[in-house]
């Protein structure tokens, strides 16, 4: 029964002490609502993916006899990237990397490359 005295009373506390959080915008309140959305289904996949690459990973380290350079590759891809979406990697102002890099470069805005089509005949 004491347990939950304590926990009711951090409660208490923690809600008393809260402000409000203040939106410069109705769209930045819009913006905000949808990170939080995305981030509902995005997180938990995300941690799936990070704790079986954490567990391939280990694998990988003992069926390589100890390789710690390969199951590290397995652990920085897997491990790495970007865990909570943000209203700015929303809007496309920041990066989103479900995936590390294994060099330890992140993506950067400026990096995305456009595809370009080209003519299959070679003609052109």
């Amino acid at each position: 029964m004491k347990g939950w005295t304590i926990a009711a009373v951090a409660l208490v506390a923690g809600l008393a002490t809260a402000r409000p959080a203040a939106a410069g915008s109705p769209e930045d309140a819009g913006w905000g609502a949808l990170s939080v959305l995305t981030n509902l289904v995005y997180m938990p996949a995300k941690l799936v993916y990070a704790t079986l690459g954490g567990l391939t990973g280990g694998i990988v380290y003992g069926l390589t006899a100890g390789d710690l350079q390969t199951a590290q590759a397995v652990w920085t891809t897997t491990m790495g990237g970007t865990y909570v979406v943000t209203p700015g990697m929303l809007q496309g102002q920041e990066p989103i990397a479900f995936s590390g890099t294994p060099g330890g470069t992140a993506p950067t805005p400026d990096s995305n490359h456009e595809l370009h089509e080209q003519p299959l005949g070679g003609n052109g």
